[in-house]
């Protein structure tokens, strides 16, 4: 949990973030919304987190487990249907707190939770009149969706764009990784013809918003479905952007715009001086299914043939260059190894400019700097167990037997050679390291956090009438609304349930945890206990933007070859030197040790390391130490 699923929320807390959601799952066979040790201990004890919990759609199942357990705002519509209230919150919770079910601490425990993200934000001083609706693209509509009631003005249609555009295609050039480029395939460099081959290049025929929350795979792939998707205000697709270069270019081109005609695509492929075929590979939330594909996918092949059409292509083209459009990895081995393939991009879901973004790179605007997150597998069992079944009895149960060894951690434990490595990209130029200088910093042993927090405190009055409770006599509730007000004075006494433990209204203060003691977790984790310099070359004939890499190895016999522990992006004139600084910290050097519930160091060896990618470590250093000189056990 610590090393490993904690480790991003800890840094999102000491970030200062307003609002952590609580998914539908169980942890340790308890809702993730109501469980307590998950929220109240670590989140807001261990962490310090200051802002709101909020359930996510469909994750809160009680009223009292759910409130003394750390949840503060149910998410804004959701309940329980044909229930009194039609909510788990409402005139629900509002019964538990005018019989003190739910203590009053803790109620105004959550509504400061809740404004101190409001204020923190500015939303005292900077009020702005809803101007959009997400139901309907309509001017006038219903400003209560779901009872068509108050026709009002929901969609003034103001342009908030600004330089998203600008923004969004610089992202997606820099985000291309580079997989392959065998004799200097790429850039492009005016080819005569050009066989544009697939239907991941291609707009959709009924425009890049025609399938509701995206939910289908026609044309570019460019964002995955689900119900956070967004429209597209438009959607460049690669065929219009590389015919645009194209004609600048005096280039010939073709294009085949389906997957499925293998003998047209391996005519345009032949009849052309460059062959780039585009496949792609689609996932989104699990509400729904997409060709067989429940939300997650049901394999790492490619899509629609995608497989069949890039041997196709390649089987005539010496000069075939293959673009991914993918949510993940995909097995390509294959495509990898295929001797006509000479270039490989992967180009992830790129947004409104993908077409563009795609060009810019291609052609050399920009030189490719992405690093791929994940490792590419030759395999689907190079992950382990592909797929776990659900028992038709029993909720399914997920034991994280592999501990932090996830992505590449397991492929380095397991000595599973993969086709790309995480953190591996090429460019357009080559990068060398040098000079790894290693400066320990004058700080003391770790010292545990100790103490103890404040009680529980309570803000102003507290109104136990009952009747006060009522909904207000003239008052217009619209239908569907979920209000505050209780339904009946005749309340059950619900102290003595178990669904509201009584023991949570004990608002006595509480020991600070020795791994807490402000957001993030104890600042001592924090300090910086080495500082790692390195230089950083741009050895080649071109400027680019390397992503140097840290990882550090642990010693411990049961622990990852090595752990990233920080990048950089540097921009590098050809031949010019720029000297790059890691920092390391307790908390990096440190394992978390159960008995204690506390970062402790331990006695192995510790080396860093600084390269390309977790399988290109290009130099190391032991990190000498005494340690005793940094815990204090």
């Amino acid at each position: 949990m610590h090393e490993l699923y904690l480790w991003p929320f800890a840094d999102a807390v000491r970030a200062g973030v307003g609002s952590v959601m609580c998914s539908y799952n169980k942890i340790n066979n308890t809702y993730a919304c109501e469980n307590s040790y998950v929220l109240n201990q670590l989140l807001k004890n261990e962490l310090g987190f200051q802002g709101f919990v909020v359930s996510d759609w469909g994750g809160q199942h009680s009223t009292g487990l759910s409130a003394v357990a750390g949840l503060d705002m149910t998410m804004p519509g959701d309940g329980v249907r044909n229930s009194t209230y039609n909510s788990y919150w409402g005139g629900a919770l509002t019964e538990a707190a005018i019989t003190l079910a739910v203590a009053q601490f803790r109620m105004d425990d959550m509504a400061v939770r809740i404004m101190a993200a409001f204020y923190k934000v500015g939303r005292d001083t900077k009020q702005v009149d809803i101007n959009y609706s997400s139901w309907t693209n309509e001017t006038i509509g219903p400003q209560y969706w779901h009872s068509k009631t108050g026709n009002t003005t929901v969609n003034k249609h103001v342009n908030v764009q600004g330089e998203h555009a600008e923004l969004i295609r610089e992202i997606g050039a820099k985000s291309i990784v580079l997989l392959k480029n065998s004799d200097n395939a790429l850039p492009l460099k005016r080819p005569i013809s050009i066989a544009i081959i697939g239907e991941d290049a291609q707009d959709n025929p009924a425009g890049p918003n025609a399938c509701v929350d995206r939910i289908c795979n026609t044309g570019t792939l460019a964002m995955g479905w689900g119900s956070a998707t967004a429209e597209f205000p438009y959607l460049i697709s690669p065929a219009t952007a590389l015919e645009k270069q194209g004609r600048a270019d005096r280039t010939l081109f073709s294009n085949v715009k389906t997957n499925w005609d293998l003998s047209a695509a391996r005519a345009a492929a032949r009849n052309s001086s460059t062959a780039i075929v585009f496949v792609n590979a689609n996932s989104g939330e699990g509400y729904t299914t997409l060709d067989g594909n429940f939300g997650d996918r049901k394999n790492l092949t490619l899509w629609n043939g995608g497989d069949d059409l890039v041997a196709a292509v390649a089987s005539v083209n010496p000069k075939t260059i293959v673009v991914i459009h993918s949510v993940g990895p995909v097995l390509i081995d294959h495509i990898k190894t295929h001797p006509n393939i000479s270039a490989i991009l992967w180009a992830g879901l790129p947004g409104q400019e993908s077409g563009n973004s795609l060009v810019d790179v291609l052609y050399g605007a920009v030189n490719p700097q992405g690093r791929t997150p994940f490792t590419w597998g030759k395999a689907a069992e190079d992950w382990g167990i592909t797929t776990l079944v659900n028992s038709s009895t029993q909720t399914p149960q997920q034991d994280f037997s592999e501990g932090s060894f996830i992505d590449y951690r397991y492929f380095d434990n397991k000595g599973i050679e993969p086709s790309f490595e995480f953190g591996f990209g090429l460019s357009y130029t080559t990068y060398s390291y040098t000079n790894l200088i290693v400066t320990k910093q004058d700080v003391g042993p770790y010292v545990p956090a100790s103490g103890w927090t404040t009680a529980g405190p309570t803000f102003g009055g507290y109104n136990y009438d009952f009747a006060s409770a009522l909904q207000p006599e003239g008052f217009q509730a619209v239908p569907g609304m979920i209000y505050p007000w209780i339904a009946s004075t005749d309340i059950p006494d619900n102290t003595g349930s178990p669904d509201f433990p009584y023991e949570a209204r004990n608002r006595s203060a509480q020991p600070i945890l020795p791994a807490g003691g402000a957001p993030g977790g104890n600042p001592e984790l924090y300090k910086v206990v080495y500082i790692l310099t390195v230089d950083v070359t741009n050895s080649g004939e071109v400027a680019g933007t390397d992503i140097p890499q840290l990882y550090l190895s642990l010693g411990g016999p049961n622990e990852p070859k090595v752990v990233l522990r920080g990048f950089d992006e540097v921009e590098l004139e050809a031949g010019e030197t720029k000297t790059v600084a890691f920092n390391v910290t307790y908390r990096d050097l440190s394992n978390w040790d159960t008995e204690a519930q506390d970062w402790k160091i331990t006695d192995y060896p510790k080396t860093a390391y600084v390269g390309a990618s977790s399988r290109d470590l290009r130099l190391n250093m032991t990190l000498h130490w005494f340690p005793e000189s940094l815990c204090a056990f």
